[in-house]
């Protein structure tokens, strides 16, 4: 399961949509070490001046890893934090991470390349 949803979320989301703050905080309480990766990233782009930032440490355990892979890899969950952060998401591999300004859609542009993809290619990270 990608997200420990209280009952009373679980209500909510039946009788309409639920807003960002509730779905933000259930995020980050079901998936605590993607949020601190996420929020970490958003914290260093806002402070370094640079148009990303990224996250190229491995997690610490294969928990970790599975709470990285269900937050980007859920529409609902990167599209959520981009808005309230207004920020854009991307991943590569199975723990790069990297936070961009909405205005580097040339960053971003490259960082979501195959050539991108294929220079990051490691081999300790195969199968992770």
């Amino acid at each position: 399961m990608s997200l420990t949803v209280p009952a009373s979320l679980q209500e909510q989301a039946r009788h309409g949509e639920i807003d960002d703050t509730a779905f933000l905080h259930c995020i980050r309480t079901s998936l605590p070490y993607a949020w601190d990766v996420i929020s970490g990233l958003i914290t260093t782009l806002e402070t370094s001046g640079q148009e990303f930032a990224d996250n190229q440490v491995p997690p610490p355990d294969e928990a970790a890893r599975g709470q990285l892979l269900r937050l980007m890899a859920s529409d609902a969950m990167r599209g959520t934090i981009e808005r309230h952060y207004g920020v854009m998401l991307a991943f590569q591999n199975c723990h790069r991470t990297a936070v961009f300004h909405p205005g580097a859609a040339a960053a971003h542009a490259s960082f979501i390349s195959p050539r991108s993809q294929i220079l990051n290619q490691r081999p300790e990270l195969l199968n992770c």
